[in-house]
Parts: C-alpha cells; structure tokens; sequence
C-alpha cells in the first residue's frame, strides 16, 4: 500500500473514503493485511500528512482504529474520547482535519460493551467523569423512558443512539463540516464496532 500523497488524497471522493474504510475492517476480520512497509511509512510521513478520513472514537483498547481498518501510518486521524463523545475541541480537531489537510470523511465509531456507555446508564458519578457521562445522557434517556435500570440490549440501543447524536451534534455545531458534507466534500458517517468479532456496521442512516 503506498503513502498518502496531496496528489494520492486529492483523487479520493468521500464515497471511495469509505470503501476503503469498509474492506479495511473486512481484511482485519479476515485476519488478512495488506503489505506495508512502517518504517518506510515513518520516513514518508515525516515531512508532512495528508489522511484520508478522521475517525472519532472511544478510548477503549479492544478498538485500535489503525488496526480495525488496516491502515498505515499517515492514513488516519484519530481523535479518541470515553464514550465517543462530541465537545468543542472535537470539532476543532475534526475542522482542521478536514478543512485544512483534507480528509474526505468524517466516522463517528461506538462500540458494544462500552465502560462510558454503560457507566452512563448506571447513572455513575464521579470527578470529571461525571460532566462526560452527562453527554451521554439524552441517548440514556430516550430509551429508558423512566426505567431504573436497562438491559444489556438497550445499554448497546444507547450505544448506538449516543452515536447519532453525535453525529446530528456535528451538524448542527459546526457550520464548516455542515458545509463540506451539503456540498460533497465530505461524508459523515456512523457505526458500532463489535468487540466480539472485530465487525465495523456502518448507519446507513448516517449517509447523505
């Protein structure tokens, strides 16, 4: 696989952004990757960057993101907070990535099992994690509708609720990527990775 070139990344669309991202995962869960030369990557890099997407995720270690999709140095830029949520340095970040170096889409990744998900859930409080835990909220209270407490399938429903709202979150938050995607420069996409089998499903809904 070659490193991203400005010539390499001016010729992706959105639409083949996302396909790579697609038969990444599908290499990863077939245990297949294609060949790289890392330290090749390192030296190619090293006077500059042009990834293809930006892709916002949880911290969770089961989710490496280079990894779950196969990509190399200089591909990504990985933006990482617990429970994938979305603050104003989120979309500084995903604006620079986008605006300014170029990235094609933009991918709002949760997860199944997730600690901030379920902590949120579980109503926990604590330090600072308790002012993160209260972004999650509007996704745990939908689908508890006053119940106390959730079971595993609803706490994976707020998982992927919480990624919608992120993504409508963007949108609505930052006028430069609701530009970008309204003009076709961008995709903003979502999913759900299954710590169980390494699958990335995608939200068709998320797709404009």
């Amino acid at each position: 696989m070659k490193t991203l070139t400005k010539e390499l990344q001016s010729q992706i669309s959105p639409q083949d952004a996302f396909t790579i991202l697609i038969n990444g995962n599908k290499r990863f869960t077939e245990n297949l990757k294609a060949q790289r030369n890392l330290k090749d990557q390192v030296l190619e890099t090293s006077n500059g960057q042009y990834p293809f997407a930006v892709i916002h995720s949880c911290i969770d270690s089961r989710v490496p993101i280079e990894l779950v999709f196969d990509q190399g140095i200089g591909d990504i830029f990985s933006s990482r907070v617990a429970g994938n949520i979305i603050n104003e340095d989120v979309l500084g970040s995903m604006e620079y990535a986008c605006k300014v170096a170029g990235s094609k889409i933009v991918v709002v990744l949760g997860h199944s099992k997730c600690g901030a998900v379920t902590s949120a859930c579980k109503h926990v409080e604590l330090g600072n994690i308790t002012p993160l835990l209260h972004k999650i909220k509007p996704a745990v209270d939908l689908i508890a509708k006053n119940q106390e407490e959730l079971n595993e399938m609803q706490i994976e429903e707020v998982a992927a609720l919480n990624v919608n709202f992120s993504i409508e979150q963007i949108r609505n938050e930052s006028p430069i990527l609701a530009e970008m995607e309204k003009n076709g420069e961008i995709k903003i996409v979502g999913g759900i990775y299954d710590v169980s089998t390494g699958t990335v499903d995608f939200f068709e809904e998320a797709n404009r």
